[in-house]
C-alpha cells in the first residue's frame, strides 16, 4: 500500500492510499457534523455549491434518485464549451453513514465502471470522510491516478470545506 498526503487549506489534509491493486482510498476530515456532510453529497442543490472541477468547470447537471437502484447523473461544463458527464446507480444507502454507488464516465477514461464507497464517521462534531474507489483492473486504477485525479479531489474537498463553513455561518446567522 502506498500513501500520499496532499496539503489541505483548512481542517485537514487529504490522504490517498492504495489498499489493494484495484483500489484508491481517500480520507479527509471536515469541521462539520456528519448529517450536513452527508447532505452535501446527496442533495443536488448542495452538490452544485461545491462539486466543481478545476478552474473553469461547474457542475451544470446534477440528478439524484437517492434510493437503492436509483440513478445519478452529473455533467460538468467548462466555460470554453467542453463538457464531461458521469452516470451511476446506488447500491447501498445508510443515512448519514454510508453510500455505495457505481460510476461510469461518458468518455470512459477509468477502464470501465467503478464502485465507490463513501463512509461518514462522526468525530466529536467533525466528520471523517473515507472514500474508496474500486476499479475494474490495476491498470485502470493506475491510469486514473495518472490523470491528476487526487489533486482535483483535494481541490474539490477544499471547496466542500469552505461550503460547509458557509452553511454553518448561515445557520448561525438565522438563529
Amino acid at each position: 500500500m502506498s500513501t500520499t498526503t496532499l496539503p489541505g487549506a483548512t481542517v485537514a489534509t487529504l490522504t490517498v492510499t492504495t489498499p489493494s491493486d484495484r483500489e484508491v482510498q481517500i480520507t479527509r476530515l471536515f469541521d462539520a457534523p456528519r448529517p450536513m456532510v452527508f447532505d452535501c453529497w446527496t442533495i443536488p442543490e448542495l452538490l452544485k455549491g461545491w462539486l466543481h472541477g478545476p478552474d473553469g468547470w461547474r457542475l451544470a447537471v446534477c440528478e439524484i434518485d437517492l434510493r437503492v437502484g436509483g440513478a445519478t447523473r452529473y455533467v460538468w461544463q467548462h466555460r470554453d464549451g467542453r463538457s464531461m458527464g458521469m452516470s451511476g446507480a446506488y447500491r447501498e444507502i445508510v443515512r448519514p453513514a454510508r453510500i455505495v454507488a457505481t460510476e461510469l464516465f461518458d468518455e470512459d477514461w477509468t477502464g470501465g465502471e467503478t464502485v465507490g464507497t463513501v463512509v461518514f464517521t462522526e468525530q466529536t462534531g467533525k466528520t471523517l470522510l473515507t472514500q474508496t474507489v474500486l476499479y475494474a483492473s490495476q491498470a485502470a486504477r493506475d491510469g486514473a491516478l495518472g490523470t491528476g485525479m487526487t489533486g482535483g479531489m483535494a481541490e474539490s474537498y477544499a471547496q466542500l470545506d469552505a461550503y460547509l463553513a458557509s452553511l454553518q455561518d448561515a445557520a448561525k446567522g438565522a438563529a
